[in-house]
């Protein structure tokens, strides 16, 4: 699979995000070590098993599912001869643990996921090999009773440290040294009990300087009279490090001897983390099992580009084996390249094995190469144009496209001398089929528009754009011609009809005839009312002045600066309206105002002003206050 193609779909991320759920870092270096595969079976092999990984997550969510890491390091140094730590086989004891309970926890699951329950059945027994080094552990340490020679030694011990403490808190409290002592205390250090002796009487006391003050005023001696005492307690703590050793290699050992079932438990839980951390990352999508097939049928239903979230438009798109070319249009900015990274990312999703945000049903063939091109991709270090740069990796995909391929274009043979791009696209486009890929294309042109008309094998496709709200709703409708929408729009704003006929007549040789008709009337009628019919009397004392009346929503054209507003209210006693000017709301005299285009013309009866007018907080608020009462929200009325 292309490793551009990858980058620009956003393949990696989607990666990151599953392996983000994964326990430990073997099954994240796995799962970000994912690529597409181009073998049916084994992808529906896959799917199956996250299938059943959802329905077990349905059930219960919480796996026991152990961190895998140190017990790989822990047989390596097995291996090389030495024994484990106390702190290590504490980390071992709760991985046999875990593995006993993701066997008990998968025994009642092999009706709802029979694939997947296989990999506990190869988990050996080690319940011997935990109790042993349970009953060996108490705390993180060997237990005292670990062996009956380790707890004689330590109950010899722990007698021996009790009198030499004694023994040692008998002295500092004699006479004998009370002339000499820094503290009338005995003071332990590194494991000796010592007097803190004045340094000017060193010489005084008889034994082993164990220590020093950081002033050097006290030295601290380990009176020559616990001698005895304390080379038994040294020979008893060097029996019990024995003793330990002992058990340490013991255990050791024993684990030596489990160490295939152990490494076929670390498997198994290793492939437990992968599919879970899949399937948790396609109930987070909200996702389906995708079906495959090799018949060059693509049908997403209801589809979402998975970086978008749930505020994705829904994408359904169906190809199937015959019609293998799709030529977008549509408005920029109306979801066109949304529509080809969706497409293609779930595609290779899909073929890795995952979920994909769509509705049940949604089918995919499973293609060996996805070639992408769109956005700049300019390269400074080679000087090259936006449109040199993409002609290049053009060239590349000619080169390498064959039937099992996948091209996604966005805007074909933009950046060049339109008639000269247009004409170029077109080749390419009609080669790429030739060479049997499937391809999907976006573009302005006209001539490729229709291009679907003329040949078969292609299908035209249109983001739909609504001319009420001047607002496109990012849905694909397949089969229909899209256009950029330019002159409906102008029509919209208030462009003088007879201008907009001429543009529309030099770039499709016809004329908007309906269209433009009801517009050239309404634009005559709006003159007579400009000039005759708006003026009425407000204030009979202001030397019987006529303001004129104008509606809320009616666009209107301000002098001098000639800047386009629309009504607000008013007007007032002084005959000023409230005009909202590039979202900026302005107080002008009737005088300086002309009507531009009348609301009538614009909006329906029954359209809400306040989405011009309002801010989306107060709408928001006034929303919820008209489905019921809401404690602590009170609307302000915005002016």
């Amino acid at each position: 699979m292309n490793d551009k193609a990858m980058e620009q779909l956003d393949y990696h991320r989607i990666l990151n995000n599953v392996a983000d759920k994964a326990i430990t870092e073997r099954a994240k270096a796995k799962i970000m070590a994912s690529r597409p595969l181009t073998n049916k079976k084994r992808i529906e092999h896959l799917l199956e098993e996250i299938q059943e990984a959802v329905q077990i997550l349905k059930i219960s969510s919480s796996v026991p599912i152990h961190s895998l890491d140190e017990m790989s390091g822990y047989l390596e140094q097995i291996n090389k001869g030495l024994f484990l730590r106390p702190d290590q086989l504490t980390v071992v004891l709760s991985f046999l643990d875990h593995c006993r309970k993701l066997k008990r926890f998968m025994q009642d699951k092999e009706f709802t996921a029979p694939l997947i329950t296989t990999y506990a059945w190869s988990i050996d027994d080690l319940g011997e090999l935990e109790q042993e080094i349970a009953r060996c552990l108490k705390h993180g340490q060997i237990d005292d009773h670990a062996t009956a020679d380790l707890a004689g030694v330590r109950k010899q011990l722990r007698q021996a440290k009790e009198d030499l403490k004694a023994r040692a808190e008998k002295l500092a409290g004699s006479k004998k040294y009370q002339t000499y002592l820094q503290e009338k205390m005995m003071i332990e250090k590194n494991g000796h009990y010592t007097l803190p002796i004045k340094r000017e009487y060193r010489s005084k006391v008889n034994g082993a300087v164990i220590d020093t003050s950081a002033s050097g005023a006290t030295v601290f001696i380990e009176p020559s009279e616990l001698g005895t005492i304390q080379e038994l307690v040294d020979g008893l703590q060097i029996a019990e490090d024995h003793e330990v050793q002992q058990v340490l290699y013991t255990l050791t050992g024993m684990i030596m001897e489990k160490e295939q079932g152990i490494q076929i438990a670390i498997d198994a839980m290793h492939q437990y983390d992968v599919l879970f951390a899949k399937a948790k990352y396609g109930l987070e999508l909200d996702g389906t099992i995708p079906q495959v097939n090799e018949e060059y049928r693509i049908d997403l239903r209801e589809a979402r580009h998975p970086m978008l979230g749930s505020g994705a438009v829904p994408l359904t798109i169906q190809l199937d084996g015959n019609d293998r070319g799709l030529v977008i249009t549509g408005p920029n900015t109306g979801g066109k390249t949304v529509t080809l990274k969706t497409v293609g990312l779930l595609s290779m999703m899909a073929a890795t094995g995952l979920m994909i945000p769509a509705k049940e049903g949604s089918n995919l063939h499973l293609f060996h190469h996805i070639f992408v091109d769109m956005g700049d991709g300019q390269s400074i270090d080679e000087n090259l144009s936006t449109f040199s740069s993409r002609l290049k990796n053009i060239i590349g995909i000619l080169e390498e496209t064959n039937e099992h391929t996948l091209v996604l274009l966005d805007e074909l043979g933009s950046g060049t001398d339109p008639n000269e791009g247009m004409n170029l696209a077109q080749v390419i486009m009609e080669h790429l089929y030739e060479k049997g890929a499937t391809l999907l294309a976006t573009t302005h042109y006209s001539e490729l528009k229709r291009l679907a008309d003329a040949r078969d094998g292609f299908i035209n496709g249109s983001m739909e754009f609504d001319l009420e709200t001047l607002k496109p709703t990012y849905k694909l409708l397949l089969g229909e011609t899209g256009r950029s929408q330019a002159f409906e729009i102008a029509l919209k704003l208030g462009m003088h009809p007879e201008l907009v006929q001429r543009a529309n007549q030099s770039t499709y040789n016809k004329t908007l005839h309906h269209t433009i008709d009801t517009k050239q009337k309404s634009y005559e009628k709006q003159m007579i009312i400009n000039k005759y019919a708006r003026k009425k009397p407000l204030n009979k004392k202001r030397d019987q002045e006529a303001v004129v009346s104008y509606d809320q929503g009616d666009t209107v054209l301000l002098s001098p600066t000639n800047e386009l507003g629309i009504v607000y209210k008013g007007p007032d006693e002084s005959g000023n309206y409230i005009v909202q000017v590039k979202g900026e709301k302005k107080t002008v005299n009737h005088k300086r105002l002309t009507l531009h285009v009348s609301a009538s013309e614009l909006y329906p009866e029954d359209y809400d002003f306040d989405i011009i007018f309002k801010s989306k907080e107060y709408r928001k608020k006034k929303h919820q206050m008209g489905r019921k009462h809401v404690e602590g929200i009170m609307i302000d009325e915005e002016e």
